[in-house]
């Protein structure tokens, strides 16, 4: 079942079983304005049961690229196209969130995105990323990093 995500009242439902739930709902609710406002696209999400084509292929974008494997379990993702870039985002309850931006042109923009809320620890597996931060209104102090995909995915 999707669920739109609303970012004028920011709400935990589908991520009620993680410990950052109020966290992680403002870094939902943050893509949600952002994809709103920059594109007109409504952000909807999925229960994991729901979204495992979405799951396994950030997860083999991460293995493949550099050899990462999150230990944290996946609670939501989505998956949608605006424009010519392909997205796709996983939300775990650790309060992770990790974005994959794949232009569909060959000479576009490709890379993956990890987000974490200001307070949550880095996950073992991110440990050799340097987090920048940024404010947010929805999510207070957001921690990001990124890597550039090389490969076709």
């Amino acid at each position: 079942m999707l669920y739109a995500v609303d970012f004028d009242t920011v709400s935990t439902v589908g991520l009620e079983s993680s410990p950052a739930a109020t966290v992680l709902a403002g870094l939902r609710a943050n893509e949600a304005r952002y994809f709103k406002n920059k594109y007109g696209h409504l952000f909807t999400v999925e229960p994991v049961s729901s979204a495992g084509p979405t799951i396994d292929w950030v997860s083999r974008i991460i293995t493949e690229e550099r050899g990462i494997v999150i230990s944290a379990r996946p609670l939501e993702a989505t998956a949608f196209q605006v424009e010519n870039i392909r997205m796709a985002y996983v939300f775990y309850e650790n309060g992770l969130s990790i974005n994959v931006m794949y232009t569909v042109d060959n000479l576009g923009k490709r890379a993956v995105g990890f987000k974490l809320s200001d307070g949550d620890g880095n996950p073992a597996e991110l440990a050799s990323f340097k987090f920048a931060r940024q404010k947010s209104k929805l999510a207070g102090t957001i921690r990001g990093s990124y890597f550039v995909i090389t490969n076709e995915c």
